[in-house]
C-alpha cells in the first residue's frame, strides 16, 4: 500500500479495506458544517412557518369574534303624519238632560204611572205616595192656627177694650202694655202656625211624583208598597229620566292636539252597532285645563237625536278632522321601555346607536304617533334588543324607510 501527501495540509490520504482512497479529514467536516447549517435553517423556517401560522390565525379568529360580536339592524325613517285623517276618540252617549228622581217626603209608594221607555211630559204623574204621618202633621197643624187664630182675636179684643180704659185713666200704662204685648205675641204666634201649615202643605204636594222635563224614562227602581225615604243620600232613586231628543258626548282630547280644536268644530259620531251610518254633532264646550291625571283636555260635543236613533249610554267613535301638525310616525316594534321612560333607538352615520327619550302623541295600533324626540331623518332601529344602550356599534343591514308605517 502507498501512502500520498495531501498537498496543503500535508495530511496523508487513507486507503480503506477495499484499497479505495478515504476524503480527507477537512472536507468531512466542511460537509458536517454544511449538514449542520441546513439543518438549522429548515429548523427556523418551520418555526417561522408556525409563528407566522398563529398570527394568522389569531387575526382570523378576532376578526370572526369582531364580526360575530356586531349587531346587525333593520332601521327605518319617521313618515310626516301632516293631515293623517281624522282622529277616532272614544266616548259615551248621555242625554241631554239627565236626572234621577227623588221623593221628598216619606211614605209608602201608593200607584206608578209610567215604566222604562216611556215618554214623558213636564209635570206629568209619575207615581203617588201615601204618607200617613205627614197627612196626620197637617191635620194637627191646621188645628193648632185654628187655636192661634182663637187666641189672637181674644188678645185683639182684650187690647182695644184696655185702650179705651186707659183714655179714662181706669188702668194703668203697664197694664195696657201688658195687653199690648199679649196681642202681639198671639200675632205672632199665629204667623208661626201659618207658616207651618204651608210646610206641612207642600210636603203634601210631594206624594204627586211628576216629571221636570219631557224626556224618556230610563230606570224604575220602586213598585208598589215600597216604603220611599225622602232626601237622595242614601235612599234610592225612583225614577231615572233622560232627553233624548238632543245628546251630549264627553272625549277626552289628547293634550297633544288641544290648541287645534275650537268650539264650533264640526264632528262625525259612529256606532259600531250602526255601520254604514254617520252622525253629525258640534263642539260646543271645552273644558278650560287640561286634566293632570290623563293629560287630556275635555270636549263636549252636542248631537241632534231626532229620530232617536241613538241611546244615552251607547259607547260611540268621535271623529274629529285633525288641523295639521308636524308629529313623525314609527312602527310600534321599534319601541323601548325603560324605567325612565319611552325610547327609541337612532343610529348615527358611524353605527353607533343613541337612545331617544320621546314623547307619544297617540298610539295607532301598528304605529306611534311621535310628538318629539326624534328628526324626520333618522334612522330607527326596528325590533331592537333589550340589551341595546347608548354607545353601542351595530351594522345597518337594509334602508326598510317607512316599513309597517300606514
Amino acid at each position: 500500500m502507498t501512502e500520498e501527501t495531501h498537498a496543503p495540509l500535508a495530511i496523508p490520504a487513507r486507503e480503506d479495506g477495499s484499497g479505495h482512497m478515504l476524503p480527507p479529514r477537512d472536507r468531512i467536516w466542511r460537509r458536517a458544517k454544511i449538514a449542520t447549517v441546513v439543518v438549522l435553517v429548515l429548523l427556523a423556517a418551520g418555526a417561522l412557518r408556525t409563528v407566522v401560522a398563529n398570527i394568522v390565525n389569531e387575526r382570523a379568529t378576532a376578526n370572526a369574534t369582531a364580526q360575530n360580536a356586531k349587531q346587525y339592524v333593520n332601521v327605518v325613517t319617521p313618515k310626516i303624519a301632516d293631515g293623517a285623517g281624522d282622529m277616532l276618540l272614544p266616548g259615551t252617549l248621555r242625554g241631554f238632560v239627565e236626572s234621577p228622581i227623588y221623593a221628598r217626603a216619606t211614605g209608602y209608594l201608593l200607584h206608578w204611572y209610567v215604566d222604562i221607555g216611556a215618554h214623558v211630559k213636564q209635570g206629568q204623574l209619575l207615581a203617588d205616595l201615601d204618607t200617613p204621618e205627614i197627612d196626620q202633621e197637617l191635620a194637627q197643624a191646621i188645628a193648632q192656627r185654628q187655636q192661634a187664630s182663637a187666641s189672637l182675636a181674644l188678645a185683639k179684643t182684650s187690647f182695644e177694650r184696655w185702650q179705651q180704659l186707659r183714655q179714662r185713666d181706669a188702668v194703668s200704662q203697664q197694664e195696657l202694655d201688658d195687653r199690648q204685648g199679649t196681642y202681639h205675641q198671639d200675632l205672632a204666634n199665629l204667623a208661626a202656625a201659618e207658616a207651618n201649615v204651608k210646610r206641612l202643605q207642600q210636603l203634601e204636594s210631594f206624594k204627586r211624583i211628576v216629571a221636570p222635563f219631557d224626556g224618556v224614562v230610563t230606570q224604575r227602581n220602586v213598585d208598589v208598597g215600597d216604603l220611599i225615604d225622602a232626601g237622595s243620600g242614601s235612599s234610592r232613586a225612583l225614577f231615572a229620566l233622560a232627553q233624548s231628543k238632543t245628546l251630549r258626548v264627553y272625549v277626552q282630547l289628547p293634550q297633544a292636539y288641544s290648541q287645534n280644536v275650537k268650539v264650533g268644530m264640526p264632528v262625525a259620531v259612529t256606532q259600531a252597532e250602526l255601520p254604514g251610518q254617520s252622525f253629525r254633532g258640534t263642539i260646543t264646550h271645552i273644558s278650560g285645563a287640561i286634566d293632570v291625571p290623563t293629560r287630556s283636555l275635555q270636549l263636549e260635543v252636542t248631537l241632534p237625536n231626532a229620530d232617536d236613533k241613538l241611546r244615552p249610554g251607547a259607547y260611540v267613535q268621535v271623529a274629529l278632522p285633525q288641523a295639521l301638525h308636524s308629529h313623525l310616525l314609527v312602527p310600534d316594534n321599534a319601541l323601548l321601555f325603560r324605567s325612565e321612560g319611552p325610547r327609541l333607538a337612532v343610529v348615527d352615520a358611524n353605527g353607533v346607536v343613541h337612545l331617544r327619550a320621546v314623547t307619544i302623541a297617540q298610539d295607532l295600533g301598528q304605529s306611534l304617533e311621535i310628538e318629539s324626540g326624534i328628526e324626520p331623518n333618522d334612522r330607527i332601529i326596528v325590533n331592537p334588543s333589550d340589551s341595546i344602550a347608548d354607545g353601542d356599534h351595530v351594522q345597518v343591514m337594509s334602508k326598510t324607510a317607512d316599513k309597517g308605517l300606514s
